[in-house]
C-alpha cells in the first residue's frame, strides 16, 4: 500500500509543479509521477526534511524540488530542440 501511495503523492507533485511552471511534463502522467519522485529526491537533499509530510514526503522540499527540476529537463529540452515538428 505504500508504494501506491508513492505513485499517487509523486504524481500529484509532479502535476501541481508543473502547473505552478506552466509546462507539460514529458511523459503524461508517468512523466509527474517521476518528476515528483525525482523532485522529492532532489528537494530533500537541498532542503532538508522541513513542512508537512504525506507519505514519506515532505510536501514543500519536493515540491520546490520537482519545480528546479521540471526548470533544469525544460531548459535542456529548448537546448536541445525538444520534440520534433511533423
Amino acid at each position: 500500500m505504500s508504494l501506491l501511495w508513492m505513485l499517487i503523492v509523486g504524481g500529484i507533485i509532479g502535476w501541481l509543479a508543473g502547473l505552478i511552471m506552466g509546462r507539460d511534463i514529458p511523459g503524461g502522467v508517468i512523466g509527474n509521477i517521476i518528476a515528483g519522485i525525482l523532485g522529492s529526491w532532489l528537494g530533500g537533499m537541498l532542503l532538508g526534511s522541513w513542512g508537512p509530510k504525506v507519505s514519506d514526503f515532505y510536501v514543500f522540499p519536493s515540491l520546490i524540488g520537482a519545480i528546479v527540476l521540471i526548470f533544469i529537463v525544460s531548459l535542456i529540452l529548448r537546448s536541445t530542440g525538444g520534440r520534433s515538428r511533423s
